[in-house]
Order: C-alpha cells, then sequence, then structure tokens
C-alpha cells in the first residue's frame, strides 16, 4: 500500500481565505479567534500561523466561499479587539488542489513534485497545509482545473503500468 506515493489528487473550487496579520503573539489569541468563528457556527478548513520576531503573528485560514459575508463581521470585531496595528484581508476566489497518498509518509520529494509542476504552469501558490498523507495548495479559482490536471499528470495518476 505505501509503495504507492500518490494515490489521488482533488480540487475543491469554493473557497475563500481570511488573513489576520500583526496579531499579537501570546497565549488565547488564537482560542480567541477561531472561538468566535465557531460560535458563529462557521466551519473553518485549513490554519496557518507564523509568527514574527516582533511577538506578532499572522493568521491565515479557508472557509467555505458561501461562509464569506458571515465571517467578516466576526473577524472584523476581533481585530478591533486586538489593537490598532492588527488587521484583516478576505479573498473569495480561491480553489483548493490536494494530492493524497498514505505512501508519502516514506517517499521524499511529493511536495517539490507537486510545487514544480505548479510553477512550471505558472500557477502561484498562496497558502500550502500538510499532513503526513496530504499536501494542499490554496490557489486562484481560475486556476483550478488546469491544476488539478497539472498535479494528477505530474504524478501519472491516469497511467495503468
Amino acid at each position: 500500500m505505501e509503495s504507492v506515493v500518490v494515490r489521488g489528487v482533488s480540487i475543491e473550487r469554493n473557497q475563500a481565505k481570511g488573513t489576520v496579520d500583526d496579531v499579537p503573539d501570546r497565549p488565547g489569541i488564537a482560542a480567541k479567534i477561531f472561538g468566535d468563528i465557531a460560535a458563529a457556527n462557521i466551519v473553518v478548513d485549513d490554519i496557518i500561523q507564523t509568527v514574527s520576531d516582533d511577538n506578532t503573528a499572522n493568521i491565515s485560514f479557508t472557509v467555505e466561499h458561501g461562509d464569506l459575508g458571515d465571517i467578516k463581521p466576526v473577524v472584523e470585531r476581533i481585530v478591533k479587539e486586538l489593537g490598532p496595528s492588527t488587521r484583516a484581508t478576505y479573498n473569495g476566489d480561491l480553489a483548493k488542489v490536494s494530492v493524497v497518498g498514505v505512501g508519502m509518509r516514506v517517499h521524499t520529494g511529493v511536495a517539490q513534485r507537486m510545487f514544480k509542476a505548479l510553477a512550471d504552469a505558472k500557477v502561484n501558490i498562496q497558502n500550502i497545509t500538510t499532513s503526513e498523507i496530504k499536501i494542499s495548495c490554496i490557489i486562484d479559482k481560475e486556476n483550478g482545473p488546469k491544476a488539478l490536471q497539472i498535479v494528477h499528470d505530474a504524478f501519472e495518476l491516469g497511467n495503468t503500468k
């Protein structure tokens, strides 16, 4: 089973991203942000946080495109509570292309192969999330179908060898 590095690719076409920049880096902030979002009954998919040397963090997350209008007032309220330097941005025209395979746990180069295939096709990656059996890239929605085919071909998933 683990000899099959990538078993499949998928696309989620209706993704939106929120990013909160210059969040104070202290315990409880992420819990507050995602607690308020959960209380608004909004499902969050991918979450990425990076911490800077200046004790601030940037947090990006994806939701279904249809939830973008609902999430904005929640996030804007949190941004005001966190202080004048904290700000939020949104992008509603995104897709997520993913590769999945149990074999990724024991094989190197899967991420590089996916990223190179997308780069060669001039598809820009906005966010990357991984687990031991999945790599997902957030991209512009208009590139979604092309990116799906490119990644599919890069892993030779249509070949019956």
